[in-house]
């Protein structure tokens, strides 16, 4: 056969495509652009990890929350480590940290009516369109819509690595990169798999219609419309309503769907399976890491009001840091099956401005949870009241806990910055409350031990009335006190949006009381301002005498997120014109939604 040359070459349209040969190549290339763009994101974040590993911050909480059974009582930041001992202030940037600030501040902006800002927008935007062209490019999708079906495989492992609370991303990323952070991606690449099995599950039934062949009957066909099925059940049981208003539900159906898919999926096809192992590898890691984590704890529960309930977790001296969540389980009333996300209010007791070893955490009445649990602390206050002849408001219910945690935290170093700004809005302020806690700490109770350069802070506090001030006024009043005569200038502003009892005001050191609503804009306006050198005097008068000074300006806030978007917003819009000559503006926000 040699004489006779080559074989005549079949012409490119003459060809059958093998999707089983071609379409994984496209699996590959997709999980190569993906991963590539992370490991971008992980370079680009050396320079923080590097900064949180030398001031100590990179694996706070890794192994949980622990007790100092020696019971050292108060010690120095300095004695924990060795930390940044430079305070020289940041005076300006030049020209092209301020093209860096411009470009960072727009990508802060979150356009009305999106829960995701402009940076985050970009990214599902590109995902999306990465995943469309390899759905698209070269694929007969009308005549074999297989390239959809193995593309929505191929998003597993991205899936599940944003998924997990104990992900080797939030390490690697550094501090304030926790899940809570990272799951939108997990959430729009669940939407992309869905999309891709849509187009593969439609166009194959359309298919099986044209040529008169029966949808269901072989197990092929029948795992892969099992399948389907699951997976829609997951996408509308994950739809934002439900994830807020049924929370229990959607945990429980989120689990157990996932598992019934993934063994129908490996039925429909075997191509499956290689994809199926890095998922239940991050799973894994997940439980493992847990287990390091877990405690159980006594603690008090202290009604406040009827509208709040304080949790005194004890014997909890480190293992945390300021701004850090942890998922509390109570048990009490059959229900210790439910855990619940709850931040934690206090620093650790080697910075803390309090005077009790504990975890300190509030549970505002929002639902069916919180409404019990507050009910049970007011009948059980009520019973031990009444049998120790006591004062109802005085006494504190013993239940026991179980943490898991901490998780995420605040991605800014705030003792790096002169300026700090707190602005939160109802219960949102246990998150700026333990900030507060932990920086006064640092700044004046272990005197600067860590190089801290903070000289001003603005407390600003949203509620709805009055009588909110009482959940968190013993702790205000014990911050304030320890910032007086400091040289750190603390001031607190709680803005009230409903006349209710005006009465039930706490004397707290250095605050104002004032009916408005907040405008963050604002107010972090006034923290920028750089009058002129005739106009300082006034200018200061105008302000309180409280203008930023030059070395930088850190903004964090909590609550709705109405007000987290204003605050984005507002550092978005202020930054390009004022950080060059502030020394630039840091912006994160929290908002814990599912």
């Amino acid at each position: 056969m040699s004489g006779f040359g080559k074989p005549p070459a079949i012409p490119d349209q003459f060809q059958i495509y093998n999707s089983y040969v071609e379409d994984p190549k496209w699996q590959h290339r997709f999980t190569a652009v993906w991963a590539s763009c992370l490991g971008l994101f992980i370079v680009l974040s050396l320079p923080t990890v590097n900064r949180a590993l030398r001031a100590g911050r990179e694996f706070t909480g890794l192994l949980g929350v622990w007790e100092d059974l020696k019971l050292r009582g108060y010690t120095t930041a300095r004695a924990s480590g060795s930390y940044r001992e430079e305070t020289t202030p940041t005076t300006g940037l030049n020209r092209s940290q301020g093209w860096l600030v411009i470009i960072r501040s727009a990508l802060m902006w979150s356009p009305l009516g999106f829960s995701l800002d402009l940076g985050q927008i970009i990214v599902v935007v590109l995902y999306f369109a990465v995943l469309i062209v390899c759905i698209v490019t070269n694929a007969p999708l009308i005549d074999n819509s297989n390239r959809a079906g193995f593309l929505a495989i191929a998003q597993f492992p991205i899936v599940f690595l944003f998924a997990t609370k104990n992900s080797l991303l939030s390490l690697v990323l550094g501090p304030g990169n926790g899940y809570e952070k990272l799951n939108y991606i997990h959430r729009w690449s669940g939407r992309g798999m869905f999309l891709g099995a849509l187009i593969h599950g439609s166009l194959w039934i359309r298919n099986h219609l044209q040529y008169g062949l029966p949808i269901l009957g072989q197990q092929k066909e029948t795992s892969g419309v099992a399948a389907f099925a699951l997976l829609g059940i997951i996408v509308l049981t994950s739809l934002r309503p439900v994830r807020q208003y049924l929370r229990q539900v959607f945990f429980y159906i989120h689990v157990l769907t996932f598992v019934s898919f993934f063994v129908t999926i490996c039925y429909h096809t075997i191509y499956a399976r290689p994809w199926i192992y890095p998922p239940l590898a991050f799973y894994g890691l997940d439980l493992l890491m847990r287990l390091f984590r877990y405690r159980i704890k006594d603690a008090v529960l202290t009604p406040v009001n009827k509208d709040m309930t304080l949790i005194h977790i004890q014997d909890c001296d480190g293992g945390w840091e300021a701004g850090q969540h942890v998922q509390l389980r109570v048990f009490f009333e059959g229900r210790v099956f439910e855990s619940h996300p709850l931040t934690i209010a206090s620093a650790p007791t080697n910075m803390s401005c309090l005077s009790t070893r504990s975890i300190l955490l509030g549970a505002r009445v929002s639902g069916d949870w919180t409404r019990a649990l507050h009910k049970f602390a007011r009948s059980e206050q009520d019973r031990i009241a009444r049998y120790g002849g006591e004062k109802a408001d005085t006494v504190q219910v013993p239940v026991q806990v179980m943490i898991d945690g901490p998780y995420g935290g605040c991605s800014l170093d705030l003792g790096e910055y002169e300026n700090v700004l707190l602005i939160s809005g109802g219960a949102g302020a246990t998150f700026t409350l333990g900030l507060l806690d932990e920086l006064v700490g640092r700044v004046v109770r272990c005197s600067r031990a860590r190089g801290e350069r903070t000289r001003r802070v603005e407390f600003a506090w949203a509620i709805r009335s009055f009588g909110c001030i009482e959940w968190f006024a013993p702790m205000l009043m014990d911050i304030a006190h320890t910032a007086a005569g400091s040289s750190l200038d603390l001031h607190i502003s709680i803005f009230v949006t409903c006349l209710c009892n005006p009465e039930a005001v706490p004397p707290i050191p250095n605050s104002e009381v004032t009916i408005v609503r907040p405008d963050v804009h604002q107010i972090l306006a006034q923290m920028l301002s750089s009058p002129a050198e005739d106009d300082v005097e006034d200018e200061g008068k105008a302000s309180g005498g409280r203008l930023a000074v030059p070395g930088g300006v850190a903004v964090c806030a909590s609550g709705p997120e109405s007000l987290a978007r204003e605050a984005a917003n507002a550092v978005a819009k202020l930054a390009p014109t004022h950080a060059r000559h502030i020394g630039g503006i840091a912006l994160h926000t929290e908002v814990f939604s599912l």
